[in-house]
């Protein structure tokens, strides 16, 4: 799973999120950074509410929290999404020994970025991408 710190680099970089389940979360700077979420149907549903998404809390099974801005959420992209946000830029994903290597391309020239884990490895090449 990607760093809080690198999901946000991602967020401010540009990268959407278009709730969906399974998406994992965090609720940052709130003592809560080390608490992940799964959106799901059953227990945390995703609404728009005045134009805006809504995280919602469903049953007591989270507390006594109801629901919180999609803003003041940040998503932690797996590493399917990542791959996919990544798109026809991606080249190639190796592994050498104990690091994940990634090869993308970027105006017109191939670059690579390693990683001892590979969800971050691809959001490190995703923020290249992103100009971040």
């Amino acid at each position: 799973m990607i760093s809080v710190a690198l999901a946000e680099s991602l967020k401010a970089a540009g990268l959407p999120w278009r709730p969906a389940s399974g998406d994992r979360f965090v609720i940052p700077h709130r003592n809560m950074d080390e608490t992940v979420f799964h959106v799901s149907e059953m227990t945390i549903e995703v609404h728009e509410h005045v134009g805006l998404g809504v995280v919602k809390f469903n049953g007591t099974t989270e507390w006594a929290l109801d629901s919180v801005a999609q803003e003041d959420v940040l998503w932690l992209p797996r590493e399917d999404q990542l791959r996919e946000a990544l798109g026809p830029e991606l080249i190639a994903l190796e592994h050498d020994a104990d690091r994940w290597i990634v090869t993308y391309r970027l105006d017109g020239a191939n670059r690579r970025v390693t990683d001892d884990d590979v969800e971050h490895a691809y959001a490190r090449a995703l923020l290249d991408l992103l100009g971040g």
